[in-house]
Protein backbone atom coordinates (compact mmCIF):
# COMPACT_ATOMS: atom_id res chain seq x y z
CA UNK A 1 0.00 0.00 0.00
CA UNK A 2 1.40 3.56 -1.39
CA UNK A 3 1.94 6.21 1.12
CA UNK A 4 -0.74 8.00 -0.33
CA UNK A 5 -2.95 4.92 -0.46
CA UNK A 6 -2.86 4.67 3.59
CA UNK A 7 -3.21 8.35 4.16
CA UNK A 8 -6.72 8.10 2.38
CA UNK A 9 -7.58 5.24 4.06
CA UNK A 10 -6.86 6.45 7.86
CA UNK A 11 -8.69 9.66 6.32
CA UNK A 12 -11.54 7.60 5.59
CA UNK A 13 -11.66 5.33 9.10
CA UNK A 14 -11.63 8.46 11.26
CA UNK A 15 -13.70 10.34 9.55
CA UNK A 16 -16.15 7.41 9.81
CA UNK A 17 -15.88 6.79 13.58
CA UNK A 18 -15.79 10.47 14.17
CA UNK A 19 -19.27 11.05 12.13
CA UNK A 20 -21.62 9.96 15.02
CA UNK A 21 -20.04 12.91 17.60
CA UNK A 22 -21.07 16.54 17.63
CA UNK A 23 -17.88 18.87 16.97
CA UNK A 24 -15.29 18.92 19.65
CA UNK A 25 -15.09 21.97 21.25
CA UNK A 26 -11.27 22.53 22.02
CA UNK A 27 -11.37 23.00 25.69
CA UNK A 28 -8.20 22.51 27.27
CA UNK A 29 -7.77 24.02 31.33
CA UNK A 30 -6.75 27.81 30.79
CA UNK A 31 -5.20 28.92 33.99
CA UNK A 32 -5.66 32.75 32.94
CA UNK A 33 -7.13 35.33 34.68
CA UNK A 34 -10.51 36.07 34.04
CA UNK A 35 -10.86 38.25 30.93
CA UNK A 36 -13.27 41.09 30.21
CA UNK A 37 -17.13 39.72 30.75
CA UNK A 38 -16.29 36.78 32.31
CA UNK A 39 -15.09 34.87 29.56
CA UNK A 40 -13.19 31.51 30.26
CA UNK A 41 -10.52 29.49 28.37
CA UNK A 42 -9.09 32.52 26.38
CA UNK A 43 -5.94 34.17 27.39
CA UNK A 44 -6.77 37.60 25.39
CA UNK A 45 -5.19 40.88 26.87
CA UNK A 46 -6.10 42.91 23.68
CA UNK A 47 -3.22 45.17 22.14
CA UNK A 48 -0.66 43.99 24.55
CA UNK A 49 -0.57 40.60 23.58
CA UNK A 50 2.67 38.96 24.27
CA UNK A 51 5.01 37.54 21.44
CA UNK A 52 5.67 34.27 20.70
CA UNK A 53 7.74 33.93 18.01
CA UNK A 54 8.60 35.02 14.34
CA UNK A 55 8.02 32.23 11.10
CA UNK A 56 8.27 33.07 7.77
CA UNK A 57 5.20 34.22 5.76
CA UNK A 58 2.86 30.96 4.71
CA UNK A 59 0.06 31.17 1.29
CA UNK A 60 -2.44 32.34 2.88
CA UNK A 61 -1.22 34.26 5.24
CA UNK A 62 -2.64 38.03 5.37
CA UNK A 63 -0.76 40.64 4.52
CA UNK A 64 -1.45 42.35 7.27
CA UNK A 65 0.46 39.93 9.15
CA UNK A 66 3.54 40.42 8.14
CA UNK A 67 6.57 42.00 10.36
CA UNK A 68 7.60 44.73 8.22
CA UNK A 69 10.73 45.15 10.80
CA UNK A 70 11.97 41.72 11.11
CA UNK A 71 11.15 40.91 7.52
CA UNK A 72 13.18 43.62 6.39
CA UNK A 73 16.42 42.26 8.23
CA UNK A 74 16.84 39.55 5.45
CA UNK A 75 15.27 38.38 2.15
CA UNK A 76 12.29 36.60 3.53
CA UNK A 77 9.33 37.91 4.95
CA UNK A 78 8.17 36.73 8.44
CA UNK A 79 4.72 36.97 10.50
CA UNK A 80 4.78 37.93 14.18
CA UNK A 81 2.77 34.96 15.96
CA UNK A 82 1.49 35.94 19.85
CA UNK A 83 1.34 33.94 22.42
CA UNK A 84 -2.24 33.94 22.16
CA UNK A 85 -3.07 32.91 19.24
CA UNK A 86 -0.91 29.85 19.42
CA UNK A 87 -2.47 28.87 22.46
CA UNK A 88 -5.26 28.38 20.69
CA UNK A 89 -4.07 25.20 19.31
CA UNK A 90 -4.41 21.60 20.29
CA UNK A 91 -0.98 19.89 19.57
CA UNK A 92 -0.86 16.01 18.84
CA UNK A 93 1.40 13.11 18.76
CA UNK A 94 1.04 9.52 18.44
CA UNK A 95 4.50 7.19 20.00
CA UNK A 96 6.30 5.97 16.33
CA UNK A 97 8.31 3.92 18.21
CA UNK A 98 8.63 -0.12 17.09
CA UNK A 99 7.18 -1.05 19.90
CA UNK A 100 3.41 0.41 18.72
CA UNK A 101 3.39 -2.44 16.36
CA UNK A 102 2.77 -5.17 18.66
CA UNK A 103 -0.26 -7.09 18.29
CA UNK A 104 -0.90 -10.20 19.94
CA UNK A 105 -3.65 -11.20 17.37
CA UNK A 106 -3.93 -11.25 14.09
CA UNK A 107 -8.02 -10.63 14.44
CA UNK A 108 -6.23 -6.91 16.57
CA UNK A 109 -5.07 -4.08 14.97
CA UNK A 110 -1.61 -2.95 16.01
CA UNK A 111 -1.05 -0.58 18.83
CA UNK A 112 0.10 1.98 15.72
CA UNK A 113 -2.22 1.38 13.71
CA UNK A 114 -4.85 2.27 16.67
CA UNK A 115 -2.94 5.56 17.26
CA UNK A 116 -2.76 6.56 13.95
CA UNK A 117 -6.36 6.36 13.87
CA UNK A 118 -7.47 8.59 16.65
CA UNK A 119 -5.45 10.84 16.47
CA UNK A 120 -6.72 11.73 12.71
CA UNK A 121 -10.26 11.35 13.98
CA UNK A 122 -9.52 13.84 16.93
CA UNK A 123 -7.76 15.93 14.37
CA UNK A 124 -11.07 15.54 12.10
CA UNK A 125 -13.81 16.69 14.99
CA UNK A 126 -11.06 19.59 15.73
CA UNK A 127 -11.46 20.78 12.30
CA UNK A 128 -14.81 20.20 12.07
CA UNK A 129 -15.40 22.72 15.39
CA UNK A 130 -12.82 25.31 13.34
CA UNK A 131 -9.94 24.98 15.77
CA UNK A 132 -6.33 24.93 15.10
CA UNK A 133 -3.83 22.18 15.40
CA UNK A 134 -1.15 20.34 14.54
CA UNK A 135 1.39 17.45 14.65
CA UNK A 136 3.24 17.72 18.04
CA UNK A 137 7.52 18.15 16.53
CA UNK A 138 6.44 18.39 12.89
CA UNK A 139 7.28 21.39 11.05
CA UNK A 140 3.75 22.57 10.38
CA UNK A 141 2.57 25.69 11.82
CA UNK A 142 -0.81 24.92 13.48
CA UNK A 143 -3.94 25.79 11.37
CA UNK A 144 -7.70 25.24 11.11
CA UNK A 145 -9.61 23.90 8.03
CA UNK A 146 -9.50 21.21 5.40
CA UNK A 147 -5.74 21.87 4.02
CA UNK A 148 -4.72 21.57 7.95
CA UNK A 149 -6.15 18.13 8.20
CA UNK A 150 -4.88 16.76 4.78
CA UNK A 151 -1.04 17.79 5.58
CA UNK A 152 -1.34 16.72 8.41
CA UNK A 153 -2.45 13.53 7.57
CA UNK A 154 0.54 13.48 4.91
CA UNK A 155 2.82 14.00 7.44
CA UNK A 156 1.80 11.03 9.34
CA UNK A 157 1.89 8.31 7.17
CA UNK A 158 5.48 9.57 5.57
CA UNK A 159 6.88 9.61 8.54
CA UNK A 160 9.73 7.24 9.46
CA UNK A 161 9.83 5.01 12.43
CA UNK A 162 11.79 6.94 15.59
CA UNK A 163 13.33 5.33 18.67
CA UNK A 164 11.87 7.58 21.21
CA UNK A 165 8.89 6.50 22.70
CA UNK A 166 7.74 9.87 24.66
CA UNK A 167 6.82 12.79 23.08
CA UNK A 168 9.69 15.33 22.02
CA UNK A 169 9.99 18.46 23.91
CA UNK A 170 8.95 21.59 22.71
CA UNK A 171 8.68 25.23 24.19
CA UNK A 172 5.08 25.61 23.84
CA UNK A 173 3.12 28.70 24.50
CA UNK A 174 1.42 28.80 27.59
CA UNK A 175 -2.27 27.24 27.96
CA UNK A 176 -1.82 25.10 24.70
CA UNK A 177 -3.70 21.89 25.17
CA UNK A 178 -1.39 18.63 23.84
CA UNK A 179 -3.28 15.52 22.69
CA UNK A 180 -0.98 12.86 22.88
CA UNK A 181 -1.61 8.98 21.94
CA UNK A 182 0.94 5.59 23.28
CA UNK A 183 1.51 2.81 24.82
CA UNK A 184 3.43 4.40 28.00
CA UNK A 185 5.39 1.14 28.71
CA UNK A 186 8.77 3.60 29.39
CA UNK A 187 10.08 3.94 32.82
CA UNK A 188 7.41 6.30 34.54
CA UNK A 189 10.27 8.61 35.80
CA UNK A 190 10.58 9.14 32.40
CA UNK A 191 7.53 9.61 31.45
CA UNK A 192 6.98 12.16 34.36
CA UNK A 193 10.11 14.29 33.34
CA UNK A 194 9.03 14.98 29.98
CA UNK A 195 5.10 15.79 30.88
CA UNK A 196 6.08 17.69 33.76
CA UNK A 197 8.35 19.90 31.50
CA UNK A 198 5.08 20.84 29.36
CA UNK A 199 3.44 21.55 32.53
CA UNK A 200 5.88 23.41 33.72
CA UNK A 201 4.99 26.21 31.08
CA UNK A 202 1.63 26.68 31.78
CA UNK A 203 0.83 23.30 28.92
CA UNK A 204 -2.52 21.31 29.59
CA UNK A 205 -2.66 17.75 28.08
CA UNK A 206 -4.19 14.43 28.02
CA UNK A 207 -2.39 11.49 27.20
CA UNK A 208 -4.14 7.93 26.54
CA UNK A 209 -2.80 5.16 26.69
CA UNK A 210 -3.35 2.82 23.97
CA UNK A 211 -2.34 -1.51 25.31
CA UNK A 212 -3.03 -4.69 23.73
CA UNK A 213 -5.17 -6.88 25.56
CA UNK A 214 -2.22 -9.07 26.30
CA UNK A 215 0.08 -6.35 27.82
CA UNK A 216 -2.50 -6.02 30.64
CA UNK A 217 -3.15 -10.17 31.40
CA UNK A 218 -0.08 -11.81 30.03
CA UNK A 219 -2.92 -14.44 29.02
CA UNK A 220 0.02 -16.93 27.64
CA UNK A 221 1.06 -20.30 28.59
CA UNK A 222 3.86 -22.78 28.44
CA UNK A 223 6.90 -21.79 27.48
CA UNK A 224 7.29 -19.04 25.81
CA UNK A 225 9.94 -16.26 24.40
CA UNK A 226 9.60 -13.12 24.61
CA UNK A 227 11.53 -10.89 21.87
CA UNK A 228 11.67 -6.79 22.51
CA UNK A 229 10.65 -4.80 19.92
CA UNK A 230 13.41 -2.60 20.30
CA UNK A 231 16.53 -3.98 21.26
CA UNK A 232 16.11 -5.24 24.55
CA UNK A 233 17.38 -8.72 24.23
CA UNK A 234 15.22 -11.64 24.54
CA UNK A 235 13.88 -13.79 28.06
CA UNK A 236 12.15 -17.28 27.90
CA UNK A 237 9.83 -18.20 30.55
CA UNK A 238 9.42 -21.97 31.04
CA UNK A 239 5.90 -21.91 32.65
CA UNK A 240 4.44 -18.10 31.77
CA UNK A 241 1.70 -18.45 33.60
CA UNK A 242 3.78 -19.03 37.19
CA UNK A 243 4.75 -15.31 36.88
CA UNK A 244 1.25 -13.90 35.73
CA UNK A 245 0.27 -12.61 39.20
CA UNK A 246 3.91 -10.43 39.39
CA UNK A 247 3.50 -9.32 36.03
CA UNK A 248 -0.33 -8.35 36.84
CA UNK A 249 0.76 -6.73 39.86
CA UNK A 250 3.89 -4.59 38.25
CA UNK A 251 2.01 -3.55 35.75
CA UNK A 252 -1.08 -1.86 37.85
CA UNK A 253 1.78 -0.25 40.04
CA UNK A 254 3.10 1.36 36.86
CA UNK A 255 -0.39 2.55 35.45
CA UNK A 256 -0.28 3.70 39.30
CA UNK A 257 2.21 5.55 38.59
CA UNK A 258 1.12 7.38 35.59
CA UNK A 259 -1.82 8.33 37.30
CA UNK A 260 -0.18 10.10 40.11
CA UNK A 261 1.81 12.27 37.21
CA UNK A 262 -1.34 13.00 35.84
CA UNK A 263 -2.00 14.56 39.21
CA UNK A 264 0.69 16.11 39.88
CA UNK A 265 0.99 17.98 36.16
CA UNK A 266 -3.01 18.56 36.05
CA UNK A 267 -3.13 16.49 32.56
CA UNK A 268 -5.74 13.75 32.50
CA UNK A 269 -4.91 10.48 32.19
CA UNK A 270 -6.83 7.74 30.18
CA UNK A 271 -6.83 3.94 28.84
CA UNK A 272 -7.59 2.19 25.97
CA UNK A 273 -7.04 -1.53 24.85
CA UNK A 274 -7.08 -2.13 21.07
CA UNK A 275 -9.61 -5.06 21.30
CA UNK A 276 -12.21 -2.31 22.33
CA UNK A 277 -13.71 0.16 19.33
CA UNK A 278 -11.68 2.77 18.16
CA UNK A 279 -15.40 4.92 18.54
CA UNK A 280 -15.86 3.60 21.84
CA UNK A 281 -12.08 5.25 22.89
CA UNK A 282 -12.57 8.70 20.52
CA UNK A 283 -16.16 8.91 22.70
CA UNK A 284 -14.48 8.33 26.28
CA UNK A 285 -11.81 11.30 24.50
CA UNK A 286 -14.47 13.80 23.79
CA UNK A 287 -16.39 13.53 27.13
CA UNK A 288 -12.73 13.69 28.72
CA UNK A 289 -11.83 17.66 26.70
CA UNK A 290 -15.64 19.13 27.24
CA UNK A 291 -15.49 22.07 29.52
CA UNK A 292 -17.13 20.95 32.22
CA UNK A 293 -14.97 18.34 32.79
CA UNK A 294 -11.54 20.55 32.40
CA UNK A 295 -13.26 23.01 35.17
CA UNK A 296 -15.01 20.88 37.53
Amino acid sequence: MTATERRLNLQSQAARISGSLPPLLLAAERVATTVAQGVHGRRRVGQGETFWQFRRYETGDSANAIDWRQSAKSQHLFVRETEWEAAQSSWLWRDASPSMHYRSNDSLPTKAERADLLLLATALLLMRAGERFTLLGSALRSASGRVAYDRLADVMVRETPVEDSLPPYRPLPRYAQTILFGDFLSPSEEIGERLSAFAARGVNGLFLQILDPAERSLPFRGRIRFEGFENEGETILGRVQSAREAYKTKFARHCDDLREIARRTGWMYLQHTTDHSAEAALLTLYTALTPRRWEG
